[in-house]
């Protein structure tokens, strides 16, 4: 022992080894405990079956757990687990009431040996482990309330990717083809800021008050979206009959990607918003007439210098399946620098964003508000990444690596349960968008131009001034932004004034020489051809009846439960002792090995390079054929069967 003091600091060092237990030891005994007290290691035990291969003695649930400590850990690489573990294999192994841990081959052979059936099979343990503990007594989920006071549970569905960095390999006529490691994991695909030869697509389910995961999904390259998404949608419904909810009342914010009219047909019976991605929806004429009337509202966030000028218009039909969404165009003007989102027309960037929602509880700025609330989803990947990062390669398999992803995603969802009931905390109500004000005082206080909080509603015309005479609706409005009136002519706006309830009248007239020589004259004026001016017609654009109640939105704290479970135990002392060895096991005698036995271990050991035919082989040829035949308990022969038993 060698001791180094220096005043009142004291050093002491010892040279035998006495490794001290990682600092995350304490949360895998906290997980573990909370696993075995709910049944979850003998469901998983009984239920994900898997024919073994070659991966040795070894169970699915001694690799399974294997897993969990390498997501509950953090580090980096599954070669840093295990050099960190191994010195506590056994009281590690004793925790998930194993008895033995496995090797890092045989844990790479069994993801390199999965199918589809028992990760599917896994991946319903996972979500009935969910379901059957609520973080509340009383099955709190979290809420938003909207304007008109109804209640939605908000899910979100996104895609995250991972780009994997390959060598350039030489490729000519006398080498064979190149093979790549993760050609089952990954493919082409588009890779955006993440720069990479190959990429993997992994879609997510999140609710969006709790922040539980409900399930992971992924394929190489970009991934199969629709399927993906039915996959998720089928999650949703699990969780939406475990709380006995409605699906209408349920509103799913969606990725840009699924913002076609043959994705949002998959979503029927739920409500949606979304970015939209068919730009061809500008051109239909409800569109673009309602383009060419003032806006409804303007919509600025806090943190950007950007105005938003917001078009509502329901009941368009959205993609070759003509499902019937309410389209909300967002324009603003463009920049030097190109939009990265939108499309871009005569110097105006136009966003799209689809949506179901009724008008009478979410307006067009709640809509466009709702779908960038989204952003709250990315500080969710980054917690992900920085605890327990899923999307680092596991197995160079499709099936191993979503196993693995399961497993972070469960060790996610246990640490948000135990840090609710170390720190169990109400839901907050934050006010997501204020009451909007009546429409009589807004209308007293508003300028001219300035649109209504609510905004505005269909476009109307007057009434019939006579019996069989032309009204305000037979002059139709065109996509160009005028009206076509029964002859055939065009009525320009020329007038836009704001009326006492709060309604902005915009007005059209034709020209005196189109109304002059023009047969039906007399049908359409007040005093017919003795009327010496042209045709006017007013349309009028009403305030939207919207409920007065504003957005609430209650979850809970993002991080702060996880936090707690986090840091419950890593800055305590774990102190682990094994039992010293019983003195009554016989000591085992020294074994003297002959020339011929070393023979044996070295070419048992280049067996993992070889195969045990190979030593086999060596055998036959060193020994006597007929006494290695004849006598299968030969030391000789039973010293090689047992250096070849890891690779069978």
């Amino acid at each position: 022992m060698t001791s180094i003091a220096d005043h009142a600091v004291k050093i002491q060092t010892t040279s035998e080894s006495n490794p001290s237990p990682p600092f995350w030891f304490g949360e895998v005994v906290l997980m573990s405990s909370s696993l075995r007290k709910h049944s979850v290691l003998s469901k998983i035990s009984e239920q994900v079956r898997f024919a073994r291969k070659r991966f040795g003695c070894y169970e699915t649930i001694d690799f399974l757990a294997v897993l969990f400590g390498y997501a509950i850990s953090g580090e980096r690489t599954l070669e840093e687990f295990y050099q960190r573990i191994q010195p506590f294999a056994v009281p590690f192994m004793a925790l998930f009431d194993r008895d033995q841990l496995p090797s890092r081959s045989a844990l790479s052979r069994f993801l390199a040996a999965l199918t589809e059936a028992p990760v599917e099979a896994l991946r319903t343990l996972f979500l009935d482990d969910l379901l059957v503990r609520p973080l509340t007594p009383d099955k709190q989920t979290g809420n938003l309330l909207d304007r008109a006071g109804t209640s939605w549970i908000v899910f979100d569905i996104d895609g995250t990717r991972e780009a994997a960095r390959q060598r350039a390999l030489p490729q000519t006529d006398e080498l064979p083809p190149a093979f790549r490691r993760l050609d089952d994991v990954c493919a082409p695909g588009y890779r955006g800021r993440k720069r990479g030869e190959v990429v993997r697509t992994r879609t997510t389910v999140s609710q969006a008050h709790s922040y539980h995961w409900l399930g992971s999904f992924g394929n190489k390259g970009n991934g199969h979206y629709r399927e993906e998404l039915r996959k998720g949608l089928a999650a949703i419904t699990r969780y939406l009959t475990a709380y006995q909810l409605e699906p209408s009342h349920t509103l799913l914010r969606l990725d840009g990607q699924y913002g076609t009219g043959a994705a949002l047909s998959e979503v029927a019976g739920f409500a949606f918003v979304t970015r939209g991605q068919d730009y061809s929806v500008l051109d239909h004429p409800l569109v673009q007439a309602r383009l060419h009337l003032p806006p409804d509202q303007f919509q600025q966030r806090p943190e950007s210098q950007m105005v938003r000028s917001l078009y509502d218009c329901p009941q368009v039909s959205v993609g070759p399946a003509g499902v019937l969404c309410r389209v909300v165009v967002a324009t603003h003007p463009a920049t030097k620098k190109k939009s990265p989102v939108g499309v871009t027309r005569a110097g105006v960037v136009y966003e799209l964003f689809f949506t179901n929602l009724p008008q009478h509880a979410f307006t067009a700025c709640d809509v466009v508000e709702l779908y960038l609330h989204r952003g709250a989803f990315e500080p969710l990947f980054s917690d992900e990444d920085q605890e327990i990062d899923p999307d680092r390669w596991c197995s160079q398999s499709a099936w191993g690596q979503e196993c693995w992803q399961l497993i972070a995603q469960w060790v996610w969802n246990l640490r948000l349960e135990l840090g609710h009931q170390v720190e169990p905390t109400p839901l907050r109500t934050t006010e997501f968008a204020a009451a909007l004000p009546h429409l009589n005082s807004q209308a007293a206080t508003c300028a001219a131009p300035s649109a209504p909080a609510s905004g505005y509603g269909p476009p109307t015309t007057a009434t019939p001034f006579k019996t069989g005479r032309f009204t305000g609706a037979d002059f139709a409005l065109q996509p160009d932004g005028t009206l076509r009136c029964p002859a055939g002519s065009t009525l320009l706006p020329h007038e836009h004034r704001r009326e006492a309830d709060g309604s902005l009248r915009v007005v059209y007239g034709a020209s005196m020489h189109s109304c002059r020589p023009c047969p039906l004259r007399e049908q359409c004026q007040w005093n017919g051809n003795a009327t010496a001016k042209p045709r006017q017609v007013s349309v009028l654009l009403h305030p939207l009846t919207v409920g007065d109640k504003p957005l609430l939105w209650r979850d809970w704290s993002r991080r702060e439960h996880r936090r707690v479970c986090i840091q419950l135990v890593r800055h305590q002392r774990v102190e682990v002792s094994l039992s010293p060895p019983s003195a009554d096991e016989p000591a085992s005698a020294e074994m003297i090995l002959s020339r011929a036995h070393q023979t044996v271990w070295r070419s048992a050991g280049f067996c993992s390079l070889a195969r045990s035919s190979f030593v086999n082989d060596l055998f036959r040829r060193s020994l006597p054929v007929g006494r290695y035949r004849a006598d299968p308990h030969h030391e000789q022969a039973s010293l090689c069967k047992q250096a070849a038993r890891p690779l069978a």
